[in-house]
């Protein structure tokens, strides 16, 4: 792709002028070495006006009108050229950081997530699938290149407090350190967790011995992606049909496929609010199964009584289809 760069195209342009010029006075004056000739070529694309190496015939003379005038065109056009593409590429690069600036200024109750390696990628993908807001700080500027039409970056180093504070760290929800070093993650928690102490911090950690630290930091959730994998993996031979079951609940894009869901009901219509889960009548209204409850103390209840009255501060765990979920976002009008 270089031959379709400006500045590529622009220096063809003068090093064809230049020895379109050096072929001219050398074929148009006999005493001209290739050295004189460009010399010539040299002092009159230039205007400087030295000497003359030697006195012009009338041949070299209409060639050397016929090169000024040629020259001057083409210089001015390669200069144009140039002008341009560096203006494009400046205002380009400042209109790209004031739309992403003011794109991170609108953020609200939003997750920032520091690192876009392997586990940053796949948290920023499940965000991406949930709707949740978010805003990447990665340094890598090929990362950034690469993905930045999809995701909103900020590019800076997640260890810098002006880079968090830049991401809106004072009005976030949630923080995801996916940074590769430990000592990296608990710098992030916390710088973070001092610059808000209501964050939700979940941090990525790659040796056992470091889990207690984050947490200790102020880490919320402190997850080892390699203790998980190698728990799936025995897991695929210990339980296989369990874990098949289980897995087609990743398959959020899919409208038939089953899929579990968080239902906060503090965000439901009053007229649903405080009944019980036999008064909802999910399953017959939605096809929604109600397959978890969590109250407003924390306590957890798996497959939870119809008859159990449901407090508005608690949060529902429901399986269905994507149409089913469809159906129950739509009468919990939570779209």
């Amino acid at each position: 792709m270089l031959y379709k760069s400006p500045l590529f195209r622009t220096l063809l342009l003068i090093v064809s002028v230049t020895l379109t010029g050096v072929l001219g006075f050398y074929l148009s004056e006999p005493h001209y070495t290739w050295f004189d000739a460009l010399y010539m070529t040299v002092i009159t694309i230039s205007t400087v006006g030295y000497t003359e190496v030697g006195e012009l015939s009338s041949q070299g003379k209409v060639f050397a009108i016929f090169f000024i005038i040629v020259g001057l065109l083409v210089f001015a056009f390669a200069l144009r050229l140039i002008a341009e593409h560096l203006l494009g590429v400046w205002t380009s690069n400042t209109w790209k950081l004031k739309k992403n600036k003011d794109m991170i200024d609108r953020l609200k109750e939003h997750t920032i997530v520091c690192g876009f390696g392997r586990n940053g990628r796949q948290a920023t993908a499940r965000l991406k699938r949930h709707k949740v807001p978010f805003v990447v700080i990665e340094n890598d500027k090929t990362l950034i290149g690469n993905n930045e039409d999809e995701i909103l970056f900020f590019e800076g180093d997640a260890l810098s407090d002006e880079s968090l504070k830049a991401c809106g760290i004072e009005t976030a929800k949630n923080l995801i350190c996916a940074l590769p070093n430990d000592a990296d993650n608990l710098f992030v928690v916390l710088s973070a967790r001092q610059l808000n102490p209501n964050l939700v911090i979940v941090s990525r950690v790659s040796e056992d011995s470091n889990h207690s630290k984050l947490a200790l930091a102020g880490a919320n959730h402190v997850i080892m992606p390699d203790k998980i994998g190698g728990d799936y993996m025995a897991a695929v031979l210990a339980v296989p049909d369990l874990i098949q079951f289980l897995g087609t609940l990743n398959w959020w894009a899919e409208e038939s496929a089953p899929n579990v869901e968080e239902v906060s009901l503090s965000k439901i219509p009053k007229e649903y609010q405080n009944k019980t889960l036999s008064e909802l009548k999910l399953i017959s209204k939605t096809g929604c199964n109600v397959i978890g409850y969590r109250d407003g103390k924390g306590n957890q209840i798996i497959n939870p009584d119809a008859h159990l009255p449901i407090e508005v501060d608690g949060k529902l765990i429901v399986l269905g289809t994507g149409d089913a979920l469809k159906k129950l976002n739509a009468m919990f009008r939570l779209d």
